[in-house]
């Protein structure tokens, strides 16, 4: 009976916790600074290639592909505007944070099954949530180059187009 009262609390706390996220204002979750920007020792990302997370990140389940509707594709495309990109990087310190924020409160279900049942629960539940935080961790210095380079490719463009309307 503590086993399904735990499961049924990780997924009320995975819901609500989901729509936390849709509905905080974007503004609080700035990339570039603490606890989102990418630290030295990550090294803009490669770190997380020793743990070979470029074969298994596809392979968690990705909630822009499940409720796409609701949440944005990560995928950045050529049609991407400056807002857009910039959001789909906001979206990674979201995801991080709601799946920080599901590793703490996972811990509740001590609460519900007191002894080692609970805590092995809660254990596998941080467990199974770390790595959709270490690939938002992974992606976020990526697609910030990413978004600089297709940035940076759109004004030369512009440039050129300008200089030919001149000459």
């Amino acid at each position: 009976m503590y086993f399904t009262k735990c499961i049924l609390y990780y997924i009320i706390i995975g819901v609500l916790f989901f729509l936390i996220g849709r509905i905080l204002p974007k503004r609080w979750f700035v990339c570039d600074k603490p606890p989102f920007r990418t630290l030295h020792a990550e090294k803009n990302g490669k770190l997380y290639e020793t743990i070979r997370i470029r074969k298994w990140k596809d392979i968690l389940p990705d909630m822009s592909k499940i409720a796409p509707g609701i949440m944005p594709p990560k995928r950045i495309t050529p049609d991407d505007n400056e807002d857009t990109l910039y959001l789909k990087i906001q979206e990674t310190c979201i995801a991080e944070a709601i799946h920080i924020l599901l590793c703490i409160f996972g811990f509740g279900c001590l609460r519900i099954w007191p002894g080692a049942g609970g805590l092995i629960m809660s254990l596998l539940f941080a467990v199974g949530n770390l790595p959709f935080i270490l690939v938002q961790r992974y992606n976020r210095p990526r697609m910030t180059r990413a978004c600089e380079k297709l940035l940076q490719s759109r004004e030369k463009a512009a440039e050129s187009k300008t200089a030919e309307k001149f000459s």
